[in-house]
């Protein structure tokens, strides 16, 4: 499996020419590629109209610890010089489990020292 984004030209010449009626195997041979990435252009392509990749990377786990936001704030107001362990006891109390890189990284968002 390839870690790099294929060219939006590729994409588009594919999705267009398994749209004229083409295979999609016969046009990963044509244009180079392989049947599954096509299959798995043209699905999206199919329904948004665009061959678009999707993002890749970033962050798409913070809101969990965001959510709890309104528990973190009035701990820390509380008793100032609260530790991340503490934290991260007293939001598992209520069922809520973070690693302390993620309560370090809400406390760095949230300017708290």
């Amino acid at each position: 499996m390839s870690s790099r984004t294929v060219s939006l030209d590729l994409r588009e010449r594919i999705v267009a020419t398994v749209s004229n009626g083409l295979l999609r195997r016969q046009a990963t041979e044509q244009f180079g590629g392989s049947p599954v990435s096509a299959i798995r252009w043209c699905a999206p392509a199919a329904a948004t109209g665009s061959a678009v990749a999707r993002p890749r990377g970033g962050d798409r786990l913070s809101h969990r610890i965001e959510a709890q936001a309104a528990r973190i704030h009035p701990l820390i107001a509380e008793k100032d010089d609260l530790t991340l362990s503490e934290i991260r006891v007293r939001l598992a109390e209520d069922g809520h489990h973070f690693a302390i890189g993620t309560l370090w990284r809400f406390c760095v968002r949230h300017k708290i020292t």
